[in-house]
């Protein structure tokens, strides 16, 4: 197919795209201040406050069905990527491969799909918990894997949206910190899509970490595991592995060094660690995908691989590429865990790519990735493998803050009751903040996090809204930093006047919790999103956006021409 100018692209989807009716609320959970901070020379605009060293509990209903009322819940509340690679002569423009596709695939809906339901965050009282406690998440393999299911003509399970994952796919270009960690900015505005709940508004936090030039980031030991069992021949993944991984050597520096783990039945060391790439690249073209999988084993070997090599100073990361099944040893067994969570406090972290749709374990790649210390992606094409391994491989790589937690304390006296919009799976309890055996996120170079929040006001109520609070240990060092960032009304912008990507995250976020069922987003539609992307578009020209905002005309469409029982289904 060939691609159109982006221009072009972007006046025929804005003549396309409908605009209609207001949507309902979507939305996240709440913070209280004042301790003697242990640092704060790595912030550019912290003022200095903390939150309380003792706060209460949190309030966080996890595990239910997101369609239904949260328990005592509150009622007031690129263009393409030409030729990547190493490509085949023949491969699509896409980037796949000419070759037919598994049983079932593309030509039904994707099946043996595993999920885990976390339920949806409730709006909370301001004067029964104040403060909102969870740990940064930058992963996206959750917007990447709804965007295939959509990309081939099918609805995701409702468990399979994960909002934060989704709001966290794009760019929202914050400013960057200067000389420091990372900036923070706040803003809010009157919630386009909870225009159905009084004074309700939408209070955006987005935490920018500093930029690292390719030129001078950290040396790397890489240890590719590599899943060559035989459920990686469906849609030639393993074709895909190989076509990501070769973008990825073709980056790498003199001293970098890749080593090499597969497993089918059995795992075993496949390539020494080696600086020399077309060592690499032989031994990436030699794979071929057969046998049950023993993942356990071939992640082990890949562990002690990595341990082997691990040098001081440089960035040591397991990369894992697979479809997340295991049907030989255990899936993810607490020993396996237990020993990531060890050799990630040794320096020694994970990115878990997924590959793949039908027969694909979601759950076990974000386990992985979370307890890693690293993050979760999904490649559904060769442009998202560009995404990871080339445009973002720095930040793919380099982790600038680990354990990161970011705490938010609301003004009871001017805000009645707050919703923290996603994040479901990464709650930490309150009076965790502070305790370093808890673990938090881990931010790359360059990555950015955001968070939304839905919050009701009292009426003519002035002052503070809310108080944001992040600590983070640096990389390699164990001293801790906090800083903290305010917003008040008097910021208060109304919708029209409210930035482009605020206005962006909120379609994002609306986006998700249609297509999970969210209760909060009970009475929404597709088109009011629709309407306010079409509006980003003319204001951003972004490509991200409009390739969004074709997504979300797809899921219109398939939900208006699918009932309820026809939706797609995960385990």
């Amino acid at each position: 197919m060939k691609t159109q100018h982006p221009m072009n692209r972007i006046a025929i989807a804005m003549a396309c795209i409908g605009a209609i009716t207001l949507a309902a609320c979507s939305g996240y959970s709440g913070g209280q201040a004042s301790v003697a901070k242990e640092t704060t020379s790595d912030f550019d605009n912290g003022t200095g406050g903390i939150a309380p060293a003792n706060p209460s509990a949190g309030i966080f209903f996890n595990g239910q069905d997101p369609s239904r009322p949260p328990v005592n819940f509150n009622q007031d509340v690129r263009g393409r990527f030409e030729q990547v690679y190493g490509d085949p002569e023949n491969a699509r423009p896409d980037g796949r491969p000419d070759e037919p596709p598994g049983p079932g695939v593309e030509s039904g809906e994707p099946y043996d799909m595993f999920f885990k339901q976390h339920g949806v965050n409730p709006f909370v009282d301001t004067e029964d918990d104040r403060l909102s406690t969870f740990a940064a998440d930058v992963d996206t393999g959750s917007y990447t894997v709804c965007r295939d299911y959509l990309n081939r003509g099918n609805l995701p399970p409702n468990e399979a949206p994960r909002t934060e994952e989704f709001v966290n796919y794009f760019n929202y270009r914050y400013a960057p910190p200067a000389n420091s960690t990372f900036s923070m900015a706040m803003d809010c505005a009157p919630s386009r899509y909870g225009a159905d709940l009084k004074n309700c508004h939408l209070l955006r936090v987005g935490l920018q970490g500093k930029v690292v030039d390719a030129a001078v980031r950290k040396p790397a030991v890489l240890t590719f595991v590599i899943d060559i069992s035989g459920s990686m021949q469906m849609e030639n993944r393993m074709g895909y592995v190989k076509q990501a991984l070769r973008m990825l050597v073709k980056q790498l520096r003199r001293d970098d060094y890749v080593g090499i783990a597969v497993y089918g039945t059995r795992g075993a060391k496949l390539l020494d660690h080696t600086n020399d790439p077309s060592r690499v690249l032989e031994a990436l073209d030699s794979l071929a995908a057969n046998g049950s999988t023993n993942a356990e084993e071939g992640i082990r070997i890949g562990y002690d691989m990595a341990a082997a090599n691990f040098k001081q100073g440089s960035i040591n990361r397991v990369i894992l590429c697979t479809d997340g099944v295991a049907n030989n040893g255990e899936v993810v067994p607490e020993a396996l865990l237990k020993m990531i969570e060890t050799q990630r406090r040794k320096g020694i972290t994970l990115s878990a790519i997924g590959f793949g749709m039908s027969n694909y374990n979601d759950t076990m790649l974000e386990t992985l990735g979370d307890k890693g210390d690293g993050h979760y992606a999904y490649i559904d094409n060769m442009d998202e493998a560009k995404r990871v391994f080339v445009d973002n491989l720095t930040g793919t790589l380099q982790v600038i803050a680990r354990d990161v937690k970011m705490q938010v304390e609301f003004n009871p006296a001017v805000v009645k009751s707050w919703r923290l919009i996603g994040y479901e799976n990464r709650d930490v309890a309150d009076k965790d903040f502070r305790n370093n055996a808890v673990d938090g996120g881990e931010v790359g170079a360059g990555h950015s996090v955001t968070a939304l929040f839905e919050i009701k006001l009292f009426e003519n109520a002035n002052g503070a809204l809310a108080t944001t609070t992040v600590r983070w240990k640096h990389d390699e060092q164990e001293e801790y930093s906090e800083a903290r960032q305010e917003a008040f009304t008097k910021d208060i912008r109304t919708w029209e006047q409210a930035p482009a990507n605020l206005r962006l995250a909120a379609s994002v976020a609306e986006f998700a919790e249609l297509l999970r069922h969210s209760y909060w987003a009970k009475n929404g539609s597709f088109d009011p999103v629709l309407a306010d992307l079409k509006q980003v578009i003319a204001l951003t020209d972004d490509n991200e956006v409009l390739d969004l905002t074709k997504l979300v005309a797809k899921a219109r469409e398939l939900s208006t021409n699918k009932s309820a029982s026809g939706l797609a289904g995960g385990k």
